[in-house]
């Protein structure tokens, strides 16, 4: 057990890991972010000066909260087929990011990004080249795919419903608003989408049309 100067105690000596998966459980309790270095160090029980002897300073803290966040998605096993294996990375993607939704906007923001990081994008990238896909076409996938995965993450939390019961109810009020003489393109939709409709269903059927679209260019990228 370790006493510190506060008079507060550990149980466990601080290290870096515990540092960083503290700040993680922070941010995914508040959803903003990376907490403040002294907020951090009280839920450690500690005086803020004793994290920098394991966490250079705050944006290492961020670098490393992303990096623990790229650690719990999916990589492509050794001799995956590129579209199966893409469809598994981008859904176990969206469910990371779905738990800790402070990181949506952060992932491929770090200057110095961490191993786990590094070891993901060259898995990527190395499951497509062994595709065929060229250094180009691999490129052009990742930016694309990532784009989709990050996008429709952002929609879907900002979203005023969180289930079909809830979509049935914003729906509802929505037809109420929307006129069918005015809008009937989007009246009829509200119409026919109000009763059951799970939106995260899209997620899938939108990341099936970029895998096809992305099949049919693959040989054109040279």
């Amino acid at each position: 057990m370790v006493t510190e100067p506060d008079g507060a105690t550990r149980r466990d000596p601080l290290s870096e890991e515990a540092v960083l998966r503290t700040a993680v459980a922070m941010a995914d309790e508040s959803g903003t972010g990376v907490p403040s270095m002294r907020g951090l160090a009280r839920r450690l029980g500690v005086e803020a000066m004793s994290l920098y002897h394991h966490v250079r300073n705050k944006e290492a803290v961020l670098d490393g909260m992303v990096d623990l966040v790229f650690a719990e998605i999916e990589l492509p096993s050794e001799g995956a087929h590129w579209q199966e294996a893409m469809r598994r990375r981008a859904a176990s993607a969206h469910g990371a990011l779905l738990r800790h939704r402070w990181a949506v906007g952060l992932m491929d923001s770090r200057a110095s990004p961490g191993p786990a990081t590094l070891r993901h994008h060259d898995a990527v990238i190395g499951c497509l080249r062994s595709n065929g896909f060229s250094v180009a076409g691999a490129a052009h996938a990742l930016s694309v795919l990532d784009g989709y995965v990050y996008g429709f993450t952002l929609q879907e939390l900002s979203l005023p419903f969180a289930s079909p019961d809830e979509f049935e109810d914003v729906a509802g009020s929505m037809a109420q608003r929307v006129s069918r003489e005015e809008f009937p393109h989007l009246a009829e939709m509200i119409a026919d989408r109000a009763a059951g409709y799970d939106y995260s269903e899209e997620f899938g059927i939108g990341l099936d049309l970029i895998l096809d679209g992305l099949s049919r260019r693959r040989e054109h990228w040279r």
